[in-house]
């Protein structure tokens, strides 16, 4: 092995994680690294072109290392390295940011929840969030610019997408100052001059982030909303380039190469086979195993739904608490970094933010409590171990700890890797014991119902042409989620193309792995060995994940 090959991997990996903590810092700042915390993240055309020739260029100069003068842990980061940086180049040169309205993950419902989590260690942090404040501003004005570039193109977004978006905008500009989302921080540190610091954050909020808000609101509703795509042309195959971005989009968030339809033939499949399931479990829940029957026994029993916010909270708690002991059984490697649950308002169904790794701060689980009669008592712990433990928390906590793994694939997310995780730790839970009843493990169905149906409805408006109405209809036909579910979903997957798809693809992936490595293990097999072999490596790519998995249990 030659010591230049292992200076340069190394070097690299840490170089491309410092660019990344520069260019996203607030992501940074989550993380506890506060070189940059005066700074937002730049949104411009400009800004992503250096974003993107930055990564071709990592990329290059990875794949220039010779692997033969590697360590097979180096040889890991080197291929982490190469697939991550051109798949973020890939994605960024479709310019998903000119369609970027999205009343789901926008930035107008983000900032709420990430601002609290930014952490106020001393008075220098919290006085640079002033300057934050105003790149916030700027930054909703480049989103403003890079709409008008979308329109100049022909390329603009869904038209529903559009409209709630400017009503999200509006109501946050009808906000006194004083109220705003921005206005709730991490607790501020001592020795601050608090009600002059909460002045100068008030000034920032109206004299930048405001106005740069309400030019975004008026682009999005004086330029944009008319051209909008309309619901039965809402997907990106209703674009000249939809199909290259569609393509790239996948390419992103599954880590493979499937193509979109072997993606959406995958998914058909998958929601025959739990059709079966389903029958099979009926009778004992809901007494019947006719399958519409049971969805509407699980849309429909009040018994089955929950009416307490509270509540979400407090079961989610148990399970947690309950999975956390049978842990020993199944892992050699727990997280010191513990698990809150929270409620929250807005923002996906449920949704997860790891720990920061100087323990400032927990992971935590945050569950949306806006519509509580839409939660059925039978999905809560399939979800709670989807985004607590095992899922979520144990993977990325786990990953954030490691000693001796390069620090970008430690806490880099890969949503394949992650979300694929996430759901195969459902089906695991199983395996444990950990479900309270038949009721959960029906929850435990209902949950793949929703990411298999994603595969279908994700391909389908996106590759395939499909209206907005034909997958709400698709999805509430082959699940047993309600219809008021199922249309944010549906928006979700409109807005964020590709992402949906990573769940089943990479849970699929990892049964796959682990079926493989029992079968050339034979009784040699060890399941926790195998989740070491998942686990302890950081973040992986899907066809890295495979070789290094071969490789721990030949």
């Amino acid at each position: 092995m030659t010591s230049d090959a292992t200076e340069t991997i190394d070097q690299l990996a840490e170089d491309y994680w410092q660019h990344h903590l520069r260019a996203h810092p607030t992501s940074a700042h989550l993380l506890g690294e506060y070189a940059d915390v005066g700074r937002f993240e730049e949104g411009s055309r400009a800004a992503e072109d250096a974003e993107i020739a930055a990564a071709r260029d990592f990329a290059r100069r990875a794949e220039a290392v010779d692997p033969d003068g590697l360590t097979d842990e180096q040889r890991t980061t080197r291929a982490v390295l190469v697939a991550d940086a051109r798949a973020r180049a890939d994605l960024a040169e479709t310019r998903l940011a000119e369609l970027a309205a999205d009343p789901i993950f926008g930035l107008q419902v983000s900032l709420g929840i990430v601002v609290p989590m930014l952490s106020l260690p001393t008075a220098e942090v919290a006085e640079a969030m002033v300057a934050k404040y105003r790149g916030i501003g700027r930054h909703f004005t480049e989103m403003a610019e890079r709409a008008r570039e979308g329109v100049a193109a022909g390329r603009v977004p869904a038209a529903f997408a559009v409209a709630d978006t400017i009503a999200q905008l509006d109501a946050v500009l009808q906000t006194p100052v004083a109220d705003a989302a921005l206005m709730r921080t991490a607790s501020p540190p001592d020795g601050l001059d608090v009600d002059g610091w909460k002045a100068r954050l008030r000034d920032a909020v109206a004299d930048d982030v405001r106005p740069g808000i309400a030019a975004y609101r008026s682009v999005l509703r004086d330029e944009v909303l008319a051209l909008g795509r309309p619901d039965d042309r809402a997907g990106l195959a209703h674009l000249p380039d939809g199909e290259a971005t569609y393509a790239a989009a996948l390419r992103y968030y599954t880590t493979t190469d499937e193509t979109a339809q072997e993606i959406h033939e995958i998914g058909l499949a998958q929601v025959d086979k739990l059709a079966e399931e389903y029958r099979a479990l009926g009778p004992e829940v809901v007494g019947t195993d006719d399958l519409q029957q049971i969805f509407t026994a699980m849309r429909t029993d009040p018994a089955l739904h929950y009416q307490r916010g509270e509540q979400l909270v407090e079961d989610s708690e148990v399970a947690m608490a309950r999975a956390w002991e049978a842990m020993p059984e199944w892992f050699e490697v727990l997280p010191q970094a513990p698990c809150a649950v929270r409620s929250t308002t807005t923002g996906a169904k449920a949704f997860y933010y790891p720990p920061a790794p100087d323990g400032s701060r927990g992971g935590t689980f945050f569950v949306n409590v806006d519509d509580v009669p839409s939660w059925g008592t039978f999905e809560l712990e399939a979800m709670a171990f989807h985004e607590g433990i095992p899922g979520h928390h144990l993977q990325i906590a786990i990953a954030s700890e490691l000693d001796d793994v390069p620090a970008f694939r430690k806490h880099l997310r890969n949503s394949a890797y992650a979300e694929g995780w996430g759901l195969y730790t459902e089906r695991l839970s199983d395996e444990m014991g950990l479900y309270s009843g038949p009721v959960d493990r029906l929850g435990m169905y209902a949950a793949d119902s929703m990411r298999a149906c994603r595969l279908v409805v994700d391909t389908g408006v996106h590759a395939l042409g499909w209206s907005r109405e034909q997958a709400v209809r698709y999805m509430v036909d082959n699940s047993p989620l309600t219809e008021g579910v199922v249309r944010p979903e549906i928006d979700r997957y409109l807005v964020t193309p590709g992402q949906a798809c990573s769940y089943m693809v990479g849970r699929l992936e990892i049964q796959r792995m682990r079926a493989e490595a029992e079968q050339r293990q034979g009784a040699d097999f060890s399941v926790k060995a195998f989740h070491s072999a998942v686990l302890d490596s950081g973040a992986l790519p899907l066809g890295v994940l495979d070789d290094v998995v071969r490789a721990r249990l030949p």
